[in-house]
């Protein structure tokens, strides 16, 4: 099961849990009401799973490929890892399934807060267009995962501030909603 908590605000090496003392965890309600949808799947039959083939039907996630983030696999890996670093938003969702490995995907609450949540093998998360958010891997240095998009890729990043992008209003819209 994937496990959130708020973060500290160490400048140490971003691969560190960065937890705070005492930790403060995030459920999964909370992170539904940010607009991430968490999934458990099963990683090792991905490639039959009926569970995903439903998803992507369900939310037209017709495009995908797989991505893995080690240094010996992924090129120009210190400068991919420094970028997905980056905050960031997209004007679309972004969707990651975890086949093998583990990472951290951190957002950005109501309150500009930062909520790490950890993922692995059979996570899947769908963090949606609008939210300001990053990437890195954990102490392990390696994952293995998909990528799904509805339509054809985009795999543009607006790198903070990008408030003005209708995306980025239409989530603050929600977020405002969801505090209703």
């Amino acid at each position: 099961m994937v496990e959130a908590w708020y973060m500290d605000e160490s400048q140490e090496d971003q691969r560190a849990p960065h937890r705070l003392r005492p930790n403060c965890g995030v459920s999964l309600e909370q992170l539904r009401r940010l607009g991430v949808v968490y999934r458990k799947l099963d990683a090792d039959n991905y490639e039959t799973d009926p569970c995903l083939k439903e998803i992507r039907r369900a939310e037209n996630y017709s495009w995908m490929d797989i991505i893995t983030i080690h240094k010996d696999k992924l090129p120009n890996y210190e400068e991919k890892i420094k970028t997905f670093y980056e905050e960031h938003l997209h004007l679309d969702d972004e969707i990651r399934y975890i086949l093998d490995g583990s990472g951290y995907f951190d957002v950005r609450d109501k309150d500009d807060k930062w909520i790490r949540i950890s993922m692995e093998k059979g996570d899947m998360i769908t963090l949606p267009a609008g939210i300001y958010h990053r990437f890195t891997l954990d102490e392990n240095n390696y994952v293995k995962a998909m990528r799904l998009f509805v339509g054809e890729p985009v795999w543009t990043a607006y790198n903070r501030p990008a408030d003005n992008f209708p995306a980025r209003k239409q989530y603050m819209k929600f977020l405002a909603e969801e505090a209703q």
